[in-house]
């Protein structure tokens, strides 16, 4: 059951945290956005390969994936309040780290640290959005995140490149630690301190799980990403150490007294296609944010700050579109909406693989348009179906299931869709490729997303025909 906090109406006190939860979702977004659209100037700065700049961002999605399920159980354990100010403070250290960088690798190791933080930041925004809303307002607040994610993925790219054509590259990651200060105050004074889960055993937290998810998690990512244009011999054998590093993680945590995840958890048929088509659909969207910039800059020849307008426009308007979808979803429930998204993200998908050069800037905006917002909707049914019904002492550790759903979908298409794109433009230095050549990636990049959705759109119609019939859907799980 839900705490009886949540059943009530929001006061003007839990507006405020709501505005407080709301900045934070933002400044995480802002994290991954606002470094896509500086990659083609760090990789400039520091003489560096595409993709030895792209761990700029993947670094931030590795950390963020690895730690982001420990949050939710360290949140569940130790209070969720409290954990989310602290990763509030790490990500603030991070982003100090990387605004005074020396090298390419010492900032990577700062968005490292940056997406430790942001690992707590968005497993326990989302668990707490259940502690100051009642259950049948759960998709308006979900919407509300949606919109702020939605703003910091469009303030990313407009800001950075702003940043960047006038005070320099640095300002980019310096700019977000006074906001993470401002998010720490409001969250302090506004959020309410949540039930201590007394009956959880912190004593017997499972770190041998969480290190081996770690290294499956960091063996991934490198086998996605080693290599320029070929996936080669090495890629496979650290792919397939990956997979079975994945096989030993289930092992382990099936024995496990304090299991970081309860594998009879995934028995949910609910939660399981949730959690596949989010990771589906965040390689997708991925890969508009990583590509995005290149192509625009190279195909199109526009400048750091028309790219960084360009690649913020199919975000403001996911942002003016989630409050209204959560709405929606609030009055007929989120079957529909999920599929309604689903099928607009495909048609977004499918323009990007056939829109020519010669259709220039406008070509590009309506596909990703079309893309966004097809996501925004998703994204916004998807989590509230999810979490919806989900008893107090479980929220975090859903929440960071469904992040971590997320997250690896933004790795695969930081990674492995990158390396389509770069592969199919058939230029041994994506920075210096010709215009068609940049437009042969982008297609063939976004023919292959069109299969993906397609694929979560089968998982969506199948689970909308079980959702259809009362009596065939499973039950929430029960416990984690």
């Amino acid at each position: 059951m839900n705490d009886p906090m949540s059943a009530t109406e929001p006061t003007g006190s839990a507006t405020w945290a709501l505005a407080g939860l709301a900045l934070t979702v933002l400044l995480a977004s802002l994290g991954t956005s606002i470094a896509n659209i500086a990659l083609p100037t760090l990789a400039t700065a520091f003489d560096a390969s595409f993709s030895a700049t792209q761990w700029v961002v993947i670094a931030y999605l590795l950390a963020t994936t690895s730690f982001i399920v420990v949050a939710g159980k360290l949140g569940d354990i130790l209070g969720q309040k409290r954990l989310l100010l602290v990763g509030l403070l790490v990500f603030a250290i991070g982003s100090l780290i990387c605004g005074i960088a020396p090298s390419l690798w010492i900032l990577i190791l700062g968005r490292t640290v940056q997406g430790i933080g942001a690992s707590f930041m968005l497993a326990l925004t989302l668990a707490l959005v259940g502690e100051i809303v009642p259950a049948e307002r759960t998709g308006s607040a979900m919407g509300l995140i949606g919109t702020t994610s939605a703003v910091g993925t469009a303030l990313g790219p407009s800001l950075g490149g702003f940043l960047i054509g006038t005070i320099g590259w640095r300002s980019v990651f310096l700019i977000t630690v006074p906001l993470a200060l401002l998010a720490v105050g409001l969250t302090f004074a506004a959020l309410p301190n949540p039930r201590t889960r007394s009956r959880m055993t912190g004593s017997t937290f499972d770190l041998r799980g969480a290190a081996l998810l770690f290294l499956v998690l960091l063996t991934y990512a490198i086998s996605m990403t080693l290599g320029k244009h070929s996936f080669g011999l090495v890629n496979a054998v650290l792919l397939v150490l990956a997979i079975i590093g994945a096989v030993g993680f289930v092992a382990l945590e099936v024995r496990a007294k304090a299991p970081l995840i309860q594998i009879a958890s995934l028995r949910d048929a609910s939660l399981r296609a949730g959690l596949a088509m989010n990771a589906i659909v965040s390689t997708v969207m991925m890969a508009t944010l990583v590509i995005g910039p290149f192509y625009l800059t190279g195909a199109l020849g526009l400048s750091p700050a028309r790219v960084g307008a360009t690649m913020s426009i199919g975000p403001i308007m996911v942002a003016l579109s989630s409050v209204p979808v959560g709405r929606f979803v609030d009055r007929t429930g989120a079957d529909r909406m999920i599929l309604m998204g689903l099928g607009l993200a495909l048609v977004g998908a499918l323009l990007l693989t056939l829109v020519p050069v010669s259709f220039g800037v406008a070509g590009f905006i309506g596909s990703v348009v079309v893309l966004t917002i097809g996501y925004a909707s998703f994204q916004t049914a998807n989590n509230t179906a999810t979490l919806r019904g989900i008893a107090a002492d479980q929220r975090g550790v859903i929440s960071g299931l469904l992040n971590l759903s997320r997250s690896l979908g933004l790795i695969t298409g930081a990674s492995l869709m990158g390396a389509i794109f770069a592969a199919a433009s058939g230029a041994l230095d994506v920075k210096s490729a010709q215009p068609e050549q940049l437009a042969r990636g982008l297609h063939t990049t976004f023919a292959v997303a069109s299969v993906l959705i397609g694929m979560a759109l089968a998982i969506a119609f199948r689970f909308y025909r079980l959702s259809s019939q009362p009596e065939l859907r499973p039950a929430k799980a029960g416990a984690i």
